[in-house]
């Protein structure tokens, strides 16, 4: 169970990511197609898009991990006094360093796999239907 809904987290989280690259690809269609007008070629623009994703992407993985690692210490004890127990400690460490920085990896993977499509979109555009958007 903890598994499937896991995989439905990071379905919902890279829907989110691609729903942003979309929206932020729109708006920046004009301005790919004046570097594509002055030469920039599909690998550069593939990579010009996939760069922004992926910055959002470490900020999101710098600050998610850590956030939800602290969330976590502190909702699981307050869960436990809410139905008058105490949680053993296997229950409130269950990260070590190299899983949270995994997690925090994981935060630049989805924004990459989020942001293929709308990159590949615009390296497929036409340089003069980018140029007449505004």
């Amino acid at each position: 169970m903890a598994g499937l809904l896991t995989l439905i987290l990071v379905a919902v989280a890279g829907l989110g990511v691609l729903d942003s690259v979309v929206l932020a690809t729109l708006e920046r269609v004009h301005d790919l197609g004046v570097c594509k007008a002055i030469g920039m070629t599909p690998r550069q623009t593939l990579s010009l898009v996939l760069a922004s994703v992926a910055a959002i992407g470490v900020a999101g993985g710098l600050l998610g991990a850590p956030v939800g690692y602290l969330l976590h210490s502190l909702v699981m004890p307050v869960m436990a006094r809410a139905v008058g127990t105490t949680m053993p400690s296997s229950v409130l460490d269950v990260y070590g360093p190299a899983q949270l920085l995994l997690l925090g990896l994981g935060g630049v993977v989805l924004a990459v796999l989020g942001g293929l499509a709308p990159a590949f979109w615009a390296t497929r555009t036409r340089t003069a239907t980018s140029l007449r958007t505004e």
